[in-house]
């Protein structure tokens, strides 16, 4: 059976250090993905998933700056109805409509949408054309000239960390296949908590490594890929939140296999199944920064 990877940059010999674990500190860990030109590891202790040894950050960032940051946009762009209307379809299923319905009306002003790794924009630009006062941060720089100058939006080139958002600012924070691509996830998932105001919302997705396509495929599976520094499941993503501050309220998935690794209506009915028993290979959580007291 074929399975097909998402898009990354080229595998390269990178200076690589041994780090400990990014949610609990252990360092003590199992094989568990051994892939061409790069592997994972499990954390005994916790159980994330992660790139072990692991390049730096700088060396990561400049992925995304030299030549591989074109191939991005063009494969952005070449993707982005698609990719959009995956995006609509999990914030309709997680609720985000109706917290948006709730924030343009209280507000009386447009509310504060931050999307954090906004590639070019598609998703901001639908939800300023809805009333949202949108902010994005990209770190590829094609891809946030091209949501800066074609779409006229308001873009922070670089990372959550450097961005300087304002504490209490926002909203609405919004972080789309973004914190499987961050050196720490732990210093990324607590400032998208301190950039939003008390009582607002996080919507974070990622791949699901205990869905089905990763069970099933392992280390040929989609988003075991050089760019993924971490796998998370909905078991380690949910603690890191937790431990963040936030409140999961909602957890679902989608996903129940690849285009092309099975016939049609095989096809479909492992999705549906995904979907229903929440076992699909992309994991969405709806979560919230508690209200001041």
């Amino acid at each position: 059976m074929k399975s097909i990877k998402t898009w990354s940059t080229p595998v390269v010999q990178e200076q690589k250090h041994f780090i400990p674990c990014n949610l609990c500190g252990s360092t003590s860990f199992a094989q568990h993905f051994h892939c061409e030109g790069f592997s994972y590891v499990r954390c005994t202790n916790c159980g994330l998933v992660q790139q072990n040894p692991q390049p730096d950050t700088m060396a990561i960032h400049a992925r995304y700056e030299d030549h591989s940051s074109q191939a991005y946009l063009q494969y952005e762009l070449a993707n982005e109805t698609a990719f959009l209307k995956l995006q609509q379809m999990g914030l309709q299923d997680i609720g985000f409509f109706n917290i948006e319905a709730t924030l343009l009306e209280q507000e009386g002003r447009h509310p504060k949408v931050l999307d954090v790794g906004c590639a070019t924009g598609a998703l901001l630009s639908w939800l300023r054309d809805r009333g949202w006062d949108s902010l994005g941060i990209e770190l590829c720089r094609p891809a946030a000239d091209y949501a800066r100058n074609t779409r006229k939006l308001s873009i922070i080139s670089g990372t959550i960390e450097s961005a300087g958002v304002p504490a209490a600012s926002v909203n609405v924070v919004l972080a789309s296949h973004v914190i499987e691509h961050v050196t720490n996830p732990k210093s990324f998932v607590t400032e998208l908590y301190r950039s939003l105001k008390p009582g607002g919302y996080c919507f974070i997705t990622t791949p699901s490594i205990d869905g089905i396509q990763a069970r099933l495929f392992g280390s040929r599976w989609r988003s075991a890929i050089f760019d993924h520094l971490y796998l998370f499941s909905k078991k380690t993503l949910r603690v890191l939140l937790e431990e963040a501050g936030f409140t999961v309220e909602k957890i679902i998935s989608w996903g129940g296999l690849a285009q092309g690794t099975a016939p049609g209506p095989i096809k479909n009915l492992a999705d549906r199944l995904a979907k229903r028993f929440n076992w699909g290979d992309v994991v969405l959580m709806r979560c919230r920064k508690a209200s001041a007291q």
